[in-house]
């Protein structure tokens, strides 16, 4: 029988590594009148789990061993969170292994204050946390090597610090002599105000992950439910040798204006057996490096991962909640902003060798000419709310410091996932910073794009900032400025700053209303066209400021939240109703259009219909001036953006001037016009001819006359079946009018008479 104690806010204390599951809880009280229950007596007793109690900081030196087990007269947890069994027995009782061997004794020092997290010194490894508010910290150390995945079966030792010695400012740090170089499991119990009203969250009873720790232990399969209550501990290993990267190795250093983004998760990329590969590497950085091929064919440049810093897949499983069947796939509920997620490694490997494994995935791509860009995660953590709080770190650390809170201490919340990140505080702001150098240096990423980057943009009281620190402070930073730096510029509290975000002329930005002004006008929404030509044509309305450029607008049709593209031709409403969360999640504003029927048909015109519409925002992105994400038809997307490549029309280094491009058009202001033709010139008579019509009629389109000595080749039309679709070469024969079909766009290429 597993058994849960409580501390005041309802975390468990006994679910840890540090406690064996044998474990004697004896007399248990009746309900106090504060609605809590009181353990009286409690004894506890574990095999190889020893707790150092004995400190005598007489010098800047001491010896400390683990020869006593703490005893604590009286635990009190909330009665709502306590387990049914546990609330109605009296008694409970299981055989305990009783034991008190020894640990081995370390030596240790005051240590200095940094870095922060553990470094390795002349005088042993050093241990530096940052915590303003807490009165008491305790180094818990782990000292031998798991037996058993998802387990620690280990001595442990505590360390308590004591503040005249092992404090500076608002940093505790100590050095111990003799660990073992890799393979330490640690934490740390921190005390201090207990006033909720004033922000605080403390609670001894909880083990927390150093925020700076550079690997991160915890179950080793992914969605191992065996394993669900398995706790996150900080290790490190300095006995590794640096990684190879190779004399010849080079990152691509891809122009902001050519890039073309796959944006993938790590997991799901290759995790079905579909994917053909071995087993044990499905669902890993291994496994993409086996699918680099795929991408190549694709004809992309860039990957953008979805998170890959360490998270809970099975944070929902905690507690009983109307989501506890789910599994977090996405990853967007960071435990630690320094560590790759483990599980992500082959095969059970452990945090050690998902290091390595992430530097040979990006050193393999870097090979093949391909950038990563990091999907982060810095306006919220996986520590949720008071309601079901999860507590692993900040929370228990420094709670006042690391989120933000209104007037009463509550959090305020505008991610829309229970807390959001006091990301422009001091403390935090260069926790943030380090982490982002720490990806580039250590690991070689070539940029980041920042989830609900608006939050990023909110004063500690939560108000929107002119000219935020973080922002500026990344912007100008020696090593970050010189990585692609994309803002999803908008958060879950209305701050939406879509061609407004606070810039420095370096932030790229998520053009959302590229993304709304296109799904209307390929639909066939009234009064969009003139919406569409500015989109196409590199949003110069949001982006034409000070030193900005066209691709200082990411374009993108879809992305990991809201409708993927057969969803957008498939559905007129979203139908979210597996996840328990009864269609509240996700945005009501889609613009999408099911062409004819609600969901999935076997009616060969419907099916038509929607691959023709999904070709034609495949053409759209492909030719807007910049940048794209997924595709579903691969042959068709494949060809579109090695067409994209072959053509530097379509990446121009500035907007468009006159005569970069003509409208074919004088029908602007006709509400009811969704046909749009233009032509772009490249200067040297490779002329490229673009149609879309959103009719549910032909169009005759008049084409104009091609540059001298040129004829024009028709390469796409999206009306017809594949092959036809899509000709690299060209079909000849092009007359002064083209029928181009309903809901279907057109593609001419201007190429010199035979």
């Amino acid at each position: 029988m597993d058994a849960f104690l409580c501390s005041h806010n309802g975390n468990p204390i006994l679910n840890s590594p540090f406690f064996n599951s044998k474990t004697e809880l004896t007399h248990l009280t009746s309900r106090t009148p504060a609605g809590c229950y009181s353990i009286r007596s409690l004894s506890i007793f574990s095999s190889m789990r020893l707790r150092s109690s004995k400190s005598v900081f007489g010098s800047n030196e001491t010896l400390l061993n683990s020869t006593q087990i703490k005893k604590h007269d009286r635990v009190e947890c909330n009665a709502a969170n306590v387990s049914d069994h546990l609330v109605q027995a009296n008694v409970i009782e299981e055989e305990a292994t009783q034991s008190s061997e020894i640990s081995p004794s370390f030596k240790v020092s005051a240590g200095q204050g940094f870095p922060l997290g553990v470094s390795e010194t002349e005088r042993g490894i050093n241990f530096a946390l940052f915590s303003q508010h807490a009165s008491v910290v305790t180094l818990c150390l782990s000292i031998s090597e798991r037996k058993t995945l998802g387990e620690v079966d280990a001595e442990v030792v505590e360390l308590p610090l004591d503040p005249s010695v092992n404090k500076t400012g608002d940093v505790w740090h100590i050095c111990v002599e003799d660990l073992p170089r890799h393979s330490v499991l640690y934490g740390y119990r921190l005390d201090g105000p207990r006033e909720w009203q004033q922000g605080h969250r403390f609670d001894s009873s909880i083990v927390l992950i150093d925020p700076y720790a550079k690997q991160v232990e915890g179950r080793r399969y992914f969605g191992d439910a065996g394993n669900k209550m398995s706790k996150f501990l900080g290790t490190y290993d300095f006995t590794s040798l640096p990684f190879d990267w190779g004399d010849n190795y080079l990152q691509p250093s891809i122009p902001e204006k050519d890039l073309v983004i796959y944006e993938m998760n790590v997991r799901a990329f290759t995790a079905d057996e579909s994917s053909g590969l071995d087993p044990d590497i499905r669902g890993s950085y291994l496994g993409v490096i086996e699918k680099i091929p795929h991408l190549l064919g694709l004809g992309i440049n860039a990957v953008e991962l979805l998170p890959v810093f360490e998270f809970d897949e099975l944070e929902l499983q905690r507690h009983p909640n109307p989501r506890d069947h789910m599994i977090n796939t996405w990853g967007y509920s960071t435990i630690n902003f320094f560590a790759p997620m483990s599980r992500y490694a082959s095969a059970g490997v452990g945090p050690v060798a998902a290091q390595r494994e992430f530097k040979q995935m990006v050193k393999a791509l870097h090979a093949s000419g391909i950038e990563v860009i990091l999907d982060v995660v810095y306006n919220h953590t996986n520590e949720a709310d008071d309601v079901i709080p999860y507590t692993t770190s900040f929370r228990g650390i420094d709670n006042k410091v690391y989120y933000m809170l209104d007037v009463n201490g509550q959090y305020l919340n505008f991610s829309g996932c229970g807390n959001t990140l006091n990301c422009n505080h001091p403390v935090v702001m260069e926790l943030i910073l380090d982490s982002l150098r720490h990806w580039v240096i250590e690991y070689h990423v070539d940029g980041f794009r920042f989830d609900l980057a608006s939050v990023l943009c909110r004063g500690t009281d939560g108000s929107p900032l002119n000219a935020p620190p973080l922002i500026k402070a990344i912007a100008k930073d020696d090593i970050l400025s010189k990585c692609k730096i994309i803002a999803e510029p908008w958060d879950c509290g209305g701050l939406y700053l879509v061609g407004s975000f606070p810039n420095w002329d370096r932030w790229a930005e998520w053009n959302g209303k590229y993304r709304d002004d296109v799904r209307r006008f390929i639909k066939g929404d009234s009064g969009m066209k003139g919406n569409f030509a500015t989109r196409v044509a590199g949003s110069a309305d949001l982006y034409k400021v000070n030193k900005r450029k066209p691709y200082h607008s990411v374009n993108f049709i879809i992305a990991h939240d809201g409708f993927t593209l057969h969803d957008l031709v498939s559905y007129n409403v979203k139908h979210n109703d597996a996840n328990g969360e009864g269609g509240n999640d996700g945005c009501n504003d889609n613009f999408s259009w099911n062409c004819g029927y609600e969901g999935d048909t076997a009616d060969t015109n419907i099916e038509a219909l929607r691959s023709r519409q999904m070709k034609n925002f495949h053409l759209a992105l492909m030719i807007s001036q910049l940048d794209a994400r997924k595709n579903s038809q691969f042959r068709f997307f494949a060809e579109i953006i090695k067409l994209r490549h072959k053509h530097a029309v379509f990446g121009h280094d500035n907007f468009l001037e006159k005569n970069d491009i003509t409208w074919h058009e004088d029908n602007w202001y006709n509400f009811e016009s969704r046909f749009l033709a233009f032509t772009l010139h490249d200067g040297k008579g490779e002329d490229i001819y673009l149609a879309f019509n959103a009719h549910d009629y032909f169009v005759k389109a008049i084409l104009p006359s091609p540059p001298q000595k040129r004829r024009w080749l028709r390469v796409v039309d999206t009306n017809l079946a594949s092959p036809d679709d899509f000709v690299p070469e060209g079909v000849p024969g092009i007359g002064a009018l083209y029928d181009v079909a309903a809901f279907s766009s057109i593609l001419l290429v201007a190429k010199p008479q035979v």
